[in-house]
């Protein structure tokens, strides 16, 4: 098990929890105002504070996925479909939370509002060349392994 150091910015904000025990997210919730709503019209986005900041292992990254219920119920989802918080970043987690329904949705603190998921990377290097090594699927695109 992986050991994340946190700090909680505000008093009232909450520790990522999980749903059950075999669940690979961590709920966020919404770090607001006291009883403070906020409401997202349609098709916009609206920055949510969560409280908290990270210091995440290195050689991993959090991943802020949409929690699955809020968006195919109420279509509320981060904005950039997949936030990425780096392992040396220690500023507040914040979630561009983007409303893709037709009607305005209501934020409160507390809310759950994202998930986020501890993951590990690759550093990359690159190499220029000419040419890339073969393959069976070739320059085949979208679509192309279809039948």
């Amino acid at each position: 098990m992986a050991m994340v150091q946190i700090k909680k910015l505000r008093a009232d904000a909450t520790l990522p929890t999980r749903g059950s025990a075999f669940a690979a997210g961590y709920d966020l919730r919404a770090c607001l105002d006291g009883d403070e709503a906020v409401s997202i019209p349609p098709h916009r986005t609206l920055m949510l504070h969560t409280g908290l900041s990270f210091a995440l292992p290195e050689g991993t990254f959090g991943a802020v996925f949409a929690r699955s219920g809020l968006a195919a119920k109420q279509g509320l989802r981060p904005a950039n479909c997949t936030g990425v918080i780096d392992s040396d970043y220690r500023g507040e987690c914040m979630v561009a939370l983007h409303n893709d329904s037709g009607e305005e949705r209501v934020i409160r603190h507390g809310d759950r509002i994202a998930q986020l998921v501890l993951l590990p990377f690759l550093p990359m290097e690159f190499e220029e060349t000419d040419a890339l090594p073969g393959t069976a699927r070739g320059e085949g695109g979208f679509g192309s392994t279809g039948r």
